[in-house]
């Protein structure tokens, strides 16, 4: 009988080493930015995004977004925001930037949680966790699109929005950027005009629950030059107008993101780092 204890506390012994650690409960006011999978939370101690005044062709934007972060962060009334419009032209820069710039001005009083793709259908669980800490939080959830017969995050992402039983903190609100306004399946199925419009009703059913939203759309040519201006001229940069230009045929788009990638050729040339 004991030579059978001890064979069995030896295995439990084994299963307790083998067994993954307990986690460390999440510091929630420490750090500046988290990133949450649905199951765990990863901190982020530095969260370093283009500064706000490199973006450009966008101030309006900027003023809305900072103000909406800025409220937030105070403790007054804040809305949920969407960013919508054409690829490469700064929504997610603007949001980290909005959230680093707000956390200058109000040290310790808002922090941004990126939420990873799949996990909303456990982001109620995040907020319940959220909602008793001193803090304002950011859930940032970038580039959302749904695909084909994707309707359970679009479903708990509008209960999450407006109309759940379990009411949202006011210190907790949502920044999602898309690629297109109505947040339209990436992959709609071309079955007939009428389920095409049961999709679109189910995706503006989404966006208009946001109360804050802006739209981006394609740069003309000056503002393309005047973005890559904003990234060249702190480094004493100087550029062919006709090469960038060329440049962005070549990729197919005039977009901040081109003139990014047009800045970071320059500076390789010279051996310098943006």
């Amino acid at each position: 009988m004991g030579a059978k204890r001890g064979e069995l506390e030896r295995i439990a012994a084994a299963l307790e080493r083998i067994a993954p650690p307990t986690p460390e409960p999440v510091d929630w006011l420490a750090s500046p930015a988290y990133v949450w999978s649905g199951e765990s939370t990863r901190t982020v101690l530095a969260l370093k995004t283009t500064p706000l005044e490199t973006l450009r062709g966008i101030d309006q934007h900027k003023a809305a977004i900072c103000s909406n972060f800025a409220r937030l962060a105070s403790g007054a009334v804040a809305h949920d925001m969407l960013l919508w419009g054409a690829r490469g032209m700064g929504k997610s820069a603007l949001i980290r930037a909005a959230a680093v710039a707000t956390q200058d001005e109000h040290p310790g009083k808002l922090a941004l949680i990126q939420v990873a793709p799949g996990a909303l259908a456990n982001v109620t669980n995040l907020i319940a966790e959220l909602s008793v800490q001193a803090r304002a939080f950011v859930l940032f959830i970038d580039d959302l699109g749904f695909g084909a017969g994707d309707t359970q995050d679009n479903l708990a992402l509008r209960s999450l929005l407006d109309g759940g039983v379990m009411a949202r903190p006011a210190n907790v609100r949502l920044a999602v950027t898309s690629n297109r306004r109505a947040i339209v399946q990436r992959n709609a199925a071309e079955d007939g005009a009428l389920h095409e419009r049961d999709e679109r009703d189910n995706a503006l059913a989404l966006a208009d629950r946001f109360g804050l939203t802006r739209g981006f759309h394609p740069c003309d040519r000056d503002t393309y030059l005047e973005i890559l201006h904003a990234y060249t001229d702190p480094l004493g940069i100087t550029f062919d107008e006709e090469e960038a230009l060329a440049w962005s045929i070549a990729r197919g788009s005039r977009s901040g993101r081109t003139a990014y990638q047009f800045a970071c050729e320059l500076a390789g040339r010279e051996g310098f780092s943006l």
